[in-house]
């Protein structure tokens, strides 16, 4: 149906709703052949909804195959914004492991500041997560 409505079409990046755009709501549930789909019809990227970016969507439910199609395609590693703040802060938040670490292997600030919780320490804090908060340091 997605493609059917982008051939017909349907603007990959409209806003509205709960994640901001069809890019985040698609990274976000883990659908990947609709992110690859999204991509190749002009989806932005790094376009922003209200939980930031599709890149912290996919950090934040540990989605890794879509977080390196994501990085792939140019999703910036330091965008800020939404809920989450940034995606690092969003991985630790939903206790990402694997996620944290390769965001600090392709350069995420480690103590950018930006959304609910401030830093990805305090994501993970918040959250109990001991082994994030080991990973952050």
């Amino acid at each position: 149906i997605v493609k059917l409505l982008l051939d017909k079409g349907a603007d990959g990046n409209s806003q509205g709703g709960e994640y901001g755009m069809a890019l985040q709501s698609a990274a976000f549930q883990g659908h990947r052949e609709i992110v690859q789909l999204l991509l190749e019809k002009g989806a932005d990227v790094n376009a922003q909804g209200e939980y930031g970016t599709a890149l912290q969507a996919a950090a934040f439910r540990g989605k890794r195959e879509i977080f390196e199609l994501l990085l792939g395609k140019g999703a910036y590693v330091n965008s800020q914004g939404g809920k989450y703040g940034t995606a690092l802060q969003a991985a630790a938040r939903g206790n990402e492991r694997e996620i944290v670490e390769l965001l600090l292997s392709n350069g995420a600030e480690i103590n950018s500041q930006a959304g609910e919780y401030g830093t990805a320490l305090q994501a993970a804090a918040y959250r109990g997560h001991q082994r994030n908060r080991s990973a952050a340091y």
